[in-house]
């Protein structure tokens, strides 16, 4: 495994980070044991889930799953760089009228309680605002997250779906506290969705905030399979628009890999790594097989010349803004 440092901080996490979204929903808790046995054998440390995983009233069950994985011992709590998030609500009654969406002081301490209660630990290396919240001003919430690093409880703040301005916004106002601020921003970004390309990644690179790409697969259309009938058969209408929409493009993708003699899922994910913004994907396997598969993805290395045939299947936005769209 190779490791890069998480934007401008001291922390190096691996390359490939696992995504535990399927646990308690696609994949048991036995099964969920058994790919994060792999994963750290194989040197994955770098471990993401959040609050809401489980869903809707068995909203934490992901969070359970892992905390009952780390409770076996055998220094698996000192290994593993682990990271969750807050913003979502969670359905839980005694929360009243604060269990809504968004992330006041009292909602980021009373969520990061229960999940430290059910991670079964005393603190996260990371700790991510799910989404932006427009309301709460970031005195507020960056009061909130300087008291619970002064604690011990989290050791670094991370961002998900902004937007660059507001990573921008953020860090003026943890500058004007002298306080770091962010250190990551979990974005969607795939070779399918390359907005991203316009602000958010040249403003991360900027201010020194290092990329964890999720959905880096764009929901399996990169992953190899999504044009087999058996797969077809299984899809929603959306994904099936979706396939509809780009099958060109992934049929010259499929090309392209055979030519590479590897897998789709790995040269999509080995592109995201060879951005200088991207930290890590976030990798989902349901099973250790897939993971096993994965694991291929830091050793290769694409060269200029597949960049940008790749460019030439996916195009981008046309670079930075404004070049982008004006002179």
């Amino acid at each position: 495994m190779e490791y890069n440092y998480l934007g401008r901080s001291g922390l190096r996490v691996s390359k490939l980070c696992l995504g535990t979204m399927n646990f308690g929903v696609d994949t048991d808790q036995a099964e969920a044991f058994r790919i994060m046995d792999a994963a750290l054998d194989a040197g994955i440390q770098f471990f993401d889930t959040a609050d809401i995983y489980g869903w809707g009233e068995n909203s934490g069950a992901t969070e359970t799953i892992i905390g009952n994985w780390l409770a076996q011992g055998n220094n698996r709590r000192e290994r593993v760089v682990l990271a969750t998030k807050v913003y979502e609500k969670l359905h839980k009654p005694l929360y009243g009228p604060n269990d809504e969406k968004g992330l006041s002081t009292y909602k980021i301490r009373r969520h990061l309680e229960d999940s430290l209660r059910r991670l079964q630990t005393d603190h996260v290396e990371l700790y991510q605002m799910h989404h932006i919240d427009r309301r709460t001003t970031w005195e507020e919430i960056w009061g909130a997250f300087e008291g619970l690093v002064n604690q011990g409880k989290i050791d670094y703040i991370g961002s998900s779906n902004f937007a660059g301005w507001h990573m921008m916004k953020a860090q003026a106002a943890a500058q004007n506290r002298r306080f770091l601020g962010l250190v990551s921003e979990q974005h969607k970004y795939n070779l399918l969705n390359r907005l991203p390309e316009l602000e958010v990644l040249p403003a991360a690179q900027d201010l020194g905030i290092g990329v964890i790409a999720w959905s880096p697969l764009a929901g399996g259309l990169l992953g190899g399979n999504a044009l087999s009938a058996d797969k077809q058969s299984r899809r929603s209408r959306e994904s099936a628009e979706h396939l509809a929409r780009h099958r060109d493009q992934l049929e010259a993708f499929d090309r392209l890999c055979s030519e590479l003699g590897e897998k789709p899922a790995n040269v999509a994910l080995a592109w995201l790594l060879a951005h200088p913004a991207v930290t890590a994907p976030i990798i989902g396997p349901r099973t250790v097989e897939q993971l096993q598969d994965m694991l291929r993805v830091v050793e290769i290395k694409l060269d200029q010349a597949t960049l940008s045939e790749l460019d030439r299947i996916f195009p981008g936005p046309g670079g930075e803004t404004p070049e982008a769209y004006a002179w």
